[in-house]
């Protein structure tokens, strides 16, 4: 018999306002009192960065404020994005033993999939890319990520309706080196919208919503039926906005560690994002890690990991890092989608070759 899921749209609200909504759903779930949920979102013109990224390097912030958008950290890693009223989000919050998946891959793979077909229902070729965009003939027309939190799946994407590629292009710093991967050259190529594909006549949200549920449905064996929202969750949305997801302090906590005295920085980019290393050592040799800063794109479950694993870091040898960052994954059963803990380690040693280019700390 198909799992029920209730089905919800939280509508436009402020960026801030919907992150504050989904770590709600999650604690929600957590607790029991939050059912198995899809849920769809819009924003008005928003920028996000992904959880562990430096604002300051994804984002143009003078532009951002300038053109007055909306500023904010996802819960989910992956990379920044330009969003406004022409393309909406999708999300699930599950229990994954209901679901039948174990692992961050699978996960991804199985909600991709299924939104692939649902949007080719529409009578486009959408495919999953690995490891966690959807495409249509190579262009990427939704990004996707998530982790677990216990046994609870969050996992979000979007769709692209419209989109502004011009506005998008002024407001994110997207590298170049991560447009080559594609064979393209700026922000713009990269994307394709419905609306291009529908020659200026894209359908109806309503419409593509109606088909992502019913290939939810087909392909996760799941019941989606429109539901309401709780008054316990728009209070926990509202709370969790004041103390944390909706302050600064969240939105710019990490924003520019390689500018910091004493810091040595090195960055590695593999087929699944960029892992950015900022290194501070200690030692009269300078052989061992007073701090180290890991940012990047990439994702890892659950986020609060790789905090964790920088303060297991702290002290360690140079030598031993390669069996430290082994043993803290191995210990701690994380998942990682776009990563492996090589690479961490990897980073943070080619950070420790750099030369230091900036003047000690008077401390």
């Amino acid at each position: 018999m198909p799992r029920p899921f209730r089905v919800i749209d939280t509508g436009i609200r402020h960026c801030r306002d919907q992150m504050a909504f989904d770590q709600a759903l999650i604690e929600g779930h957590k607790a029991g009192t939050t059912p198995d949920t899809i849920r769809f979102l819009t924003f008005p013109p928003s920028v996000l960065v992904g959880r562990h990224q430096a604002i300051s390097q994804e984002l143009n912030l003078p532009a951002c404020r300038a053109a007055g958008v909306g500023i904010g950290r996802r819960v989910t890693g992956g990379g920044a994005l330009y969003l406004d009223e022409g393309q909406f989000g999708w999300e699930i919050v599950a229990d994954r033993r209901g679901l039948g998946l174990t692992a961050l891959g699978e996960v991804a793979q199985a909600f991709c999939e299924a939104a692939a077909a649902g949007l080719s229902r529409l009578g486009i070729a959408a495919r999953y890319r690995p490891r966690n965009d959807i495409e249509v003939d190579g262009r990427k027309i939704s990004g996707t990520g998530g982790f677990f939190d216990g046994d609870t799946i969050f996992y979000q994407g979007t769709v692209l309706v419209d989109m502004d590629g011009a506005r998008m292009a002024s407001l994110l710093n997207i590298p170049a080196a991560k447009l080559a991967k594609h064979g393209q050259t700026s922000g713009a190529q990269r994307v394709v919208t419905l609306k291009e594909l529908f020659h200026g006549t894209p359908p109806p949200a309503a419409e593509v919503k109606e088909a992502l549920l019913a290939a939810f449905a087909e392909r996760l064996g799941i019941d989606p039926t429109w539901g309401t929202i709780t008054e316990a969750e728009e209070s926990a949305a509202r709370r969790i906005h004041a103390e944390d997801i909706g302050q600064d302090d969240f939105v710019y906590g990490i924003d520019n560690p390689a500018g910091a005295a004493q810091v040595r920085s090195a960055s590695r980019t593999g087929p699944g994002g960029t892992i950015h290393a900022h290194l501070r050592l200690e030692g009269p040799a300078q052989d061992r890690v007073r701090e180290v800063v890991f940012t990047g794109d990439f994702f890892v479950t659950p986020p609060r990991i790789i905090a964790d694993l920088e303060a297991s870091l702290r002290g360690v040898a140079l030598a031993e890092v390669e069996a430290a960052v082994a043993d803290f994954f191995a210990r701690a059963r994380a998942g990682l989608l776009t990563a492996a803990p090589q690479d961490f380690a990897a980073c943070l040693l080619e950070a420790a070759a750099q030369d230091l280019r900036v003047e000690p700390d008077p401390a």
